[in-house]
């Protein structure tokens, strides 16, 4: 088989940068990576990662996604392009008919408040559907909560640059079980404070994962890269077999 294509899709409050550490090293071992946009505004996020799959890759793909970026990838393997392997990092693996909104609650996560004005900043956005907004991460979420295991000047840039995902992303359900037909890998953050490590291990074990368990944060790919890395080529290895 010959090298599949890499497609890292990431998460909400993130942007293709995020994956610039796994990226990097993917790229000496000389494996054509994607960071396609994830357009975090809900059903359409993997319609157009599928439709960028199928435009801008031959051949097979392994495609990863961070948190929300696992929603997207659940969605869109399936659907486009020659997906092999799906690698989720410390990621959502939802069933049909689940949404964000509902796999959290009662999960423990930081983001699973009565008030979402105390850990979210939720602002209008042009051209929104009726009642739908934008969500961003307070500085004490990102801190605390988010990226507790980076830097201080590493936490700042992502409080700076953040993209926001709308409320109607995370309300949306999914539709697709491309885990059911596509072998499945999975990094669990055991200090994740927004996908909390039970909730990820449901989901990964529900999936028939091969699971990866790291010490991190929600953003693990960031502050401990060899962990994605490592399960990215074990799909490789699997899947060229």
């Amino acid at each position: 088989m010959a090298k599949p294509t890499i497609v890292l899709v990431h998460g909400a409050w993130a942007d293709g940068s995020s994956w610039n550490a796994v990226s990097t090293e993917l790229q000496a071992q000389g494996f054509t990576v994607l960071t396609p946009p994830n357009l975090l505004h809900g059903a359409g996020d993997a319609a157009y990662v599928a439709s960028f799959i199928a435009q801008r890759t031959t051949g097979p793909v392994v495609l990863v996604g961070h948190s929300y970026g696992g929603f997207v990838i659940t969605n869109a393997g399936t659907e486009g392009g020659d997906v092999r392997a799906l690698v989720y990092v410390d990621a959502f693996i939802p069933a049909i008919g689940e949404t964000v909104f509902q796999i959290l609650g009662g999960s423990g996560s930081a983001l699973d408040v009565p008030d979402p004005t105390a850990v979210l900043d939720i602002v209008g956005y042009p051209g929104a559907p009726e009642g739908d907004a934008e969500a961003f991460l307070k500085h004490d979420t990102v801190f605390n909560s988010f990226a507790q295991d980076l830097s201080e000047a590493d936490r700042w840039l992502i409080v700076a640059s953040q993209r926001p995902i709308t409320l109607g992303a995370n309300t949306s359900p999914s539709s697709v079980e491309s885990w059911k037909t596509i072998p499945v890998w999975a990094v669990v953050g055991t200090e994740d404070r927004v996908i909390p490590p039970a909730t990820q291990r449901s989901m990964a074990e529900r999936a028939n994962a091969t699971i990866t368990e790291v010490a991190a944060s929600h953003v693990s790919m960031v502050s401990h890269p060899e962990v994605a890395l490592a399960a990215i080529l074990a799909a490789v290895e699997a899947v060229g077999e």
